[in-house]
C-alpha cells in the first residue's frame, strides 16, 4: 500500500507545491488549509505522517499535536515553523512533534526527514519493502502493486526484491547478474533484459506506471517516471 501523508498549511501555495513534490515521489497526499478541517482530516484518515503548519487559523499546529497526542495518536509528525528559537523548538516537541523543518527550506531536506520518519515506522515490519504502491513481503512472499496480489517467479521475486531495496538507486547489470544470479553464472548474457520485461508485464498488467526504468548503457533503477 502507498504511504498516505496529510499537508495542513493556510499558504495554498506552498501546499500546493509540497503536494506535487510528495506525490512525485509516489505518496499518497492529501491537503487542508486550516487547522479545523487538518484536525478532522487527520483523525478521519488516520495518515501514514503528518506535515503541519506551526501557524494555522482555527486551530494552531501546536494545539493539533496536543489534541492528537492526547487520544494516542502516534502518527509521526513534522512541524513547519517560522521559529526558529530553541524555547520555540522545544514547545514544538513538547507538544507532540517528532521534527521541525525551519522555513524557508530546501524540498530535498522535507523529503528526506519524510522518508527517515516513514522508514522508522516501517522497522516494526522489517519483512516489507515498499516503493510508491508496489510492496514485497519477504515472509509470505507476495508482492502487491495496490490491492492487487502479483504472482512472481523464485527469479522474478529476487530481481524485483533487489531493486525495492535500493530504489532511486541505478544498478548496473554486473551488480544485478551478480546479486541475483551469482558469481559463478553462465547464461545468456541477456538474462536480465528477459527478467525486466517479465517484470514490467506482471506488474503493469493493470495499466500502472512503469516503476522498473532502463538507464541506458549502465543498467536500471527503480522510480517513478511521467510516462510509460
Amino acid at each position: 500500500m502507498t504511504h498516505h501523508i496529510l499537508v495542513v498549511e493556510d499558504e495554498a501555495k506552498l501546499a500546493k507545491f509540497i503536494e506535487l513534490e510528495l506525490q512525485y515521489e509516489g505518496y499518497q497526499v492529501s491537503v487542508a488549509l486550516d487547522g479545523f478541517a487538518g484536525l478532522a482530516t487527520a483523525r478521519e484518515s488516520q495518515p501514514d505522517l503528518l506535515i503541519l503548519d506551526w501557524m494555522l487559523p482555527g486551530v494552531s499546529g501546536l494545539e493539533i499535536c496536543r489534541r492528537l497526542r492526547s487520544t494516542g495518536d502516534k502518527v509521526p509528525i513534522i512541524l513547519l515553523t517560522a521559529k526558529d528559537e530553541v524555547s520555540d523548538r522545544v514547545a514544538g516537541l513538547d507538544a507532540g512533534a517528532d521534527d521541525y523543518v525551519v522555513k524557508p527550506f530546501s524540498v530535498e531536506e522535507l523529503l528526506a526527514r519524510v522518508r527517515a520518519h516513514l522508514r522508522r515506522n516501517q522497522e516494526e515490519d522489517p519483512d516489507t519493502l515498499q516503493f510508491a504502491d508496489l510492496s514485497l513481503n519477504h515472509s509470505t512472499r507476495e508482492v502487491y502493486r495496490g490491492d492487487r496480489l502479483i504472482e512472481l517467479t523464485a527469479k522474478e521475486f529476487d530481481l524485483l526484491d533487489y531493486l525495492l531495496s535500493h530504489p532511486r538507486q541505478v544498478l548496473t547489470r554486473d551488480q544485478i547478474l551478480e546479486r541475483v544470479w551469482g558469481y559463478d553464472f553462465m547464461g545468456d548474457s541477456n538474462i536480465i533484459e528477459v527478467y525486466v520485461r517479465y517484470l514490467r508485464l506482471k506488474l503493469e498488467a493493470n495499466g500502472e506506471k512503469r516503476l522498473v526504468q532502463t538507464v541506458r548503457g549502465v543498467g536500471y533503477v527503480l522510480r517513478e517516471s511521467s510516462s510509460n
